[in-house]
């Protein structure tokens, strides 16, 4: 994803040999202090991309800004944007080589009956993300 502003001055990569000529948001994983690549499905193989950068955030806050302010590309999970995708102020780019899903996790105190409210609350977080990328 990228934003208008940046999509204007440096143009839409149109496939992943474009990539190299365009800035990243680097996202900083805490655990390893490491910048993420960003990561992109072709078919069932996963390409992972290191591109120049003018910015390091470790927050998914700040990582959204950043691309809302125009300093790269960046693979945010759509829920977190989804207004800003509707807006067209950030664009989604190369649909045909998605990000791989991102896997979710709920974690509950183990008994011998789950809760009413565990079960039907994990039930619908599960539809609520059924399909999502």
């Amino acid at each position: 994803m990228a934003s208008r502003a940046y999509l204007a001055t440096h143009g839409v990569p149109q496939s992943l040999g474009d990539l190299p000529q365009h800035y990243a948001v680097d996202y900083i994983a805490r655990p390893t202090g490491r910048a993420l690549n960003l990561e992109f499905c072709r078919g069932k193989e996963l390409l992972e991309v290191a591109l120049q950068t003018r910015v390091a955030v470790t927050g998914a806050d700040l990582y959204a800004s950043a691309a809302l302010a125009g300093l790269g590309l960046v693979q945010v999970p759509r829920y977190r944007i989804e207004a800003e995708i509707e807006t067209g102020e950030l664009q989604i780019l190369l649909p045909d080589h998605p990000p791989p899903p991102l896997q979710i996790s709920v974690l509950y105190p183990q008994s011998r009956q789950l809760s009413p409210r565990v079960r039907v609350f994990t039930q619908w977080l599960a539809e609520q993300f059924a399909g999502a990328r």
